[in-house]
Formats: C-alpha cells, structure tokens, sequence
C-alpha cells in the first residue's frame, strides 16, 4: 500500500460524500495504490451508517467505529494503528481542507522529510478562533524550538515509521510536529488552502488551547526527560540545595566573626526551606528513574467497537 488517509469525523454526516469525491479525484490522479481510514469518533447521526456504504461501493475505503466519543487524538491513533500505506495522510473531516494538495505533501515528502505539516495561512474561522491559534502557535514555536506557523493544522503527511511510532491521547495530536522533532525526524511545512465550513460547527473553543498548553509541558517533559527523569529533578534539587547551603555558609561565617546573625533569621529560614527542598527533588528524581526503568509506557491503546472494509 502507497497511501493511507487517515480521517476522524464526528457528527459529518453533511460533508462525507463531497469529500469521498474529491479524495478519489486526487489520490486516484498521483497514480498510486491507496486506501482511505474514515474514524468514527462516537458520532450521534449517520456518520457511520455513510461511511460503511461508502466501503461497501469501494474497498479502498475502511470505517472505525469507537464506541464513544475518545477524542482527536485517540481517533488519530487508531487510524494509525491501521494504517498500512508506506504514507500516512490526515485531514478533517469538515471539507475546510482541500485533498487536491495531496500531490504537493508528496513532493514534499520525496524532498526526504518524515513529516510534512499544512500551514492554513488565510484562515476562513471566526476571528476569536483565528487570535486564539496565533496566540497558540506562537507559544508553541518558543516553547518548543520547532518552527512551524501551524501546528494544529490537521493536513499532514508522514511517512509511516512516524505514525507507528507516537503515542497520542489528551489534546496530544495538536503538538505531533513537536513529539516527531524530538525523536529525530525531519519536519516542513507547506501552505495550503483553507475552506469556510459549509455544513455542521466547529467544537473548537478557547479552552482546548488551555488545556493543550498543560499538554505540551508534558510531552516537552517527556521528549527530553523521560529516560532520564533524574537529569531534570536531581539537576532542580542541587540547584536549590546549592542556594540553601550558600545562605546557611553566609549566615555561618556571619555568625563566627560577628557573633550574632540578628535580624536574618529569615533568610537562616530560606537557606534550610532551599536545602530541605533540594533533598526532595534529588530523591524525587532518583525515584523517577526506578519507576521508568520498571515500567516502560504502554504504546497504544483502542476503544474500537466496529471496523468495516478490513481484510
């Protein structure tokens, strides 16, 4: 298998059949065996019911069904989990994205990067959504150190070995980019068109970019720390019980030469606060590291409850 699209749908009943066509046009001109993933995420019309009709017109086409609605990026790694093209594509399910780009993530892709994001650089949103995502993305190319315009764009390409090797759940598929920089892989970005939504409404809101910002200390946390958790504890723990034993010394010489350390006994405070501290951290770390060398993370789990269209 050449391609795999992999696409999560909640509640499209409206938009599937414009999108099965233009998925067919496009992969069908680029010449290459294909198949496309639709993930029903716990949708409450007929999503599901349309999806499996378009598999039985057209075994290219598969259907999963999660039994409740999971989540983006849960739906996301599902697909993944079944994917079987050499690359990987996704894309909404709301037609704002446009499948005839196909070819250009290709080009991309042949250029020899692993993971080729979409950059929706005029936006068809509402203007509060469009703030809170440049706000977002701006805070996530700091943060991160990777340069992308948009991460939360969901038109990307990759080739298979990055899918088969994330772990995704929470709001994780927003910072995907991020999580395959720090395994090594080669990133770009290409601009593509951006749609208004015709039928069905957004369920974006400006608390999913709260909650992704608690997200991304996480996975930054786990990218560069979570073979070596003691680095980062142990590191903040001599750090802090430095600074405590320098006050305590101060504080020490203070009283030996002058005789008193009236009216610092704040600090005397500080300097046992900062080394108690440090003790913890240091002994936090090291049990960080017997944890993680027992108990090496789960990589996948699924809330599937159908699958129509595989062999």
């Amino acid at each position: 298998m050449d391609i795999s699209v992999v696409i999560p749908a909640h509640n499209e009943e409206e938009n599937l059949e414009k999108l099965r066509r233009d998925l067919v046009a496009s992969l069908e001109s680029v010449g290459k065996s294909f198949e496309v993933i639709f993930v029903d995420d716990g949708s409450t019309d007929s999503t599901f019911t349309i999806l499996a009709e378009f598999s039985r017109q057209d075994p290219r086409f598969k259907a999963i069904r999660m039994r409740r609605n999971v989540g983006k990026a849960n739906a996301l790694a599902s697909g993944f989990h079944a994917a079987a093209g050499e690359i990987v594509f996704t894309l909404d399910s709301d037609n704002q994205d446009d499948p005839s780009e196909i070819p250009k993530f290709l080009q991309k892709i042949e250029e020899g990067y692993d993971l080729v994001s979409g950059w929706k650089k005029t936006r068809h949103d509402p203007s509060q959504r469009v703030l809170a995502s440049r706000i977002f993305n701006g805070a996530i190319r700091t943060i991160s150190g990777v340069d992308l315009h948009d991460f939360n764009c969901g038109f990307k390409a990759y080739r298979s070995e990055v899918v088969k090797s994330l772990t995704l759940y929470g709001e994780w598929h927003r910072f995907i980019p991020v999580l395959s920089y720090h395994q090594g892989f080669r990133v770009a970005e290409i601009e593509v068109q951006h749609h208004p939504r015709v039928h069905g409404k957004s369920r974006y809101g400006w608390e999913r970019y709260f909650r992704g910002f608690a997200d991304l200390l996480t996975i930054l946390f786990l990218s560069q720390y979570s073979e070596r958790p003691a680095h980062l504890f142990s590191g903040i723990g001599f750090i802090l019980g430095g600074l405590g034993f320098l006050i305590s010394l101060y504080l020490s010489i203070l009283h030996f030469t002058q005789g008193t350390i009236a009216g610092r006994y704040p600090m005397l405070s500080l300097g046992i606060l900062l080394m108690i501290l440090g003790a913890q951290f240091f002994f936090t770390g090291l049990m960080a590291e017997l944890f993680v060398s027992r108990n090496p993370p789960k990589r996948y789990e699924t809330a599937e409850s159908e699958r129509v269209g595989f062999d």
